[in-house]
């Protein structure tokens, strides 16, 4: 959903609410008023968000083009995947992954310090449900506590765990070496909205 339809989702949910939607009831101009000065407000908001989710994506396109990572963004969010891999079985966080983390948090503590930050674990198909959705957890909580000693504030990152779940799988059923794609840690970036101090860099699985 776009951000002209959103306001006017809510411009039409408030005249509900006003009585406007059947024209059945007489509508106080300040209520009015007040309806219109909400639906600017939230405009505003979703302005402020999306401008930085554009700033975010361009500066993790550049920043991440060393490193094999992916670079989606959608409404208000950016998700930067596959930034972290294990080895089979394992939740330890491999040398090799650690500059690109470091590079995320230092760009996101100096120009987006408002965002919120979700880590997401993984595992290949190997194994019980159960046991993969620990391991993705355990593989999340290594990447998230790298983070927050990286610069990032501990508030602001959190951790969650899709286990083997099929539908976030690189690699369809991939085990072992082939699934090496599917032992992974991905973020996900929310904008808040919350202004910031600067908005650009210069422009058993």
């Amino acid at each position: 959903m776009n951000m002209k339809m959103t306001r006017m989702a809510v411009l039409a949910a408030g005249f509900a609410a006003l009585g406007l939607a059947g024209c059945s009831q007489y509508v106080k101009q300040t209520d009015f008023q007040q309806l219109q000065q909400t639906v600017q407000e939230q405009g505003n908001t979703l302005k402020t968000q999306q401008g930085e989710i554009d700033a975010i994506k361009q500066q993790m396109a550049s920043q991440f083009s060393k490193y094999d990572a992916a670079i989606t963004a959608m409404q208000g969010r950016v998700n930067v995947d596959t930034v972290a891999h294990f080895a089979f079985d394992s939740a330890e966080l491999n040398a090799q992954d650690k500059p690109a983390l470091q590079d995320f948090a230092q760009t996101i503590s100096k120009y987006h310090p408002n965002v919120l930050i979700t880590v997401e674990g993984f595992t290949d198909p190997a194994g019980s449900s159960s046991y993969n959705k620990k391991l993705g957890m355990e593989r999340a909580n290594a990447v998230r506590e790298f983070l927050v000693s990286s610069g990032l504030n501990a508030d602001q990152v959190r951790a969650v765990s899709y286990g083997k779940d099929t539908n976030r799988q690189v690699t369809k059923g991939g085990t072992r070496d082939q699934g090496a794609d599917n032992r992974r840690v991905a973020l996900t970036v929310d904008s808040t909205g919350a202004s910031s101090s600067s908005n650009g860099m210069g422009q058993s699985s």
